[in-house]
């Protein structure tokens, strides 16, 4: 027997293993996190998780993560199949969206990475779209590492916090202390005059590799970055999710054939971030931004 439409569903925190789950339902979508993925997310934020439970089953879930007070992010937003065209997602966005926002300061704003079909309703949200992120796909390859570039060392971490707090808008320290140790994954820096230009991070997903992110002082500086990576996984599919408004990051992406995948928009609630565009080649995840 089908469920109800208007059956009222148990809306609460997930535990860790339900995390977990979700991430299993974003691969099967062709999401292609990755295996590491749900720790960091997890204790970067362990309230900033939510689902919606039919009897002790989880049906309906997303991430609803805060820096802080200071910003939210939400993603992960994902309805059981048989569970959807009967208004749950509706609800469980809008519980979501309140939800978070009570978890932040006055005036600190909400992003999200909305898919095209869906930005409609995120408008009527009261979200809207600053610009378009598009994901590229290119294989790795033998390249020449740039002398400037090392694998990253704490000692390099002060440095580095400031650089993505700067291109991130807000600090998200306990955020990079996980990612930063991320089994299978490269994080490289490029230092220059013993000053940080640049860092990216590289790891292991379901299909091949992910960049996330890439934030470089200048064209130059990224595209070593960027080489720096593919010369670390020959072969492998390398994924990097760019901001078109940063037109140096659509040159890197063309300068090196690299194929268009797919795209979202990422939007706000509120006042968007001052970022510094020009500085972002690479956006660190769709799902906590």
């Amino acid at each position: 027997m089908k469920k109800s439409n208007i059956r009222p569903f148990l809306l609460r925190q997930l535990q860790f293993e339900e995390v977990q789950k979700l991430v299993s339902w974003a691969a099967a979508e062709g999401w292609n996190p990755g295996p590491h993925d749900a720790e960091v997310f997890w204790k970067t934020d362990p309230m900033g998780f939510v689902g919606y439970f039919d009897d002790d089953e989880l049906i309906a879930g997303g991430s609803i993560v805060s820096y802080d007070g200071l910003f939210g992010f939400m993603g992960f937003f994902i309805v059981k199949p048989e569970y959807r065209s009967k208004g749950i997602g509706k609800q469980l966005w809008l519980s979501r969206r309140d939800r978070l926002l009570s978890r932040l300061k006055p005036n600190a704003s909400v992003g999200m990475d909305g898919v095209l079909a869906m930005q409609d309703f995120y408008r009527k949200g009261g979200f809207e779209v600053a610009f378009r992120d598009e994901r590229y796909e290119r294989k790795g390859e033998s390249f020449s590492v740039h002398k400037n570039i090392t694998s990253y060392s704490e000692k390099d971490l002060q440095k580095l916090q400031l650089m993505d707090s700067f291109c991130f808008g807000v600090p998200r320290t306990r955020f990079l202390h996980h990612w930063l140790q991320l089994p299978e994954s490269r994080t490289f820096t490029f230092i220059q005059n013993q000053e940080l230009k640049g860092y990216v991070l590289l790891r292991k997903a379901g299909t091949g590799y992910k960049i996330g992110p890439l934030f470089a002082e200048s064209y130059p500086v990224a595209e070593a970055l960027y080489q720096a990576c593919l010369d670390a996984v020959p072969n492998e599919s390398v994924f990097l999710d760019i901001p078109v408004t940063n037109p140096d990051a659509v040159k890197l992406v063309k300068n090196f054939q690299a194929v268009y995948v797919f795209e979202c928009g990422r939007m706000y609630y509120g006042k968007p971030p001052e970022l510094p565009i020009q500085k972002i080649f690479g956006i660190t995840t769709f799902e906590l931004g």
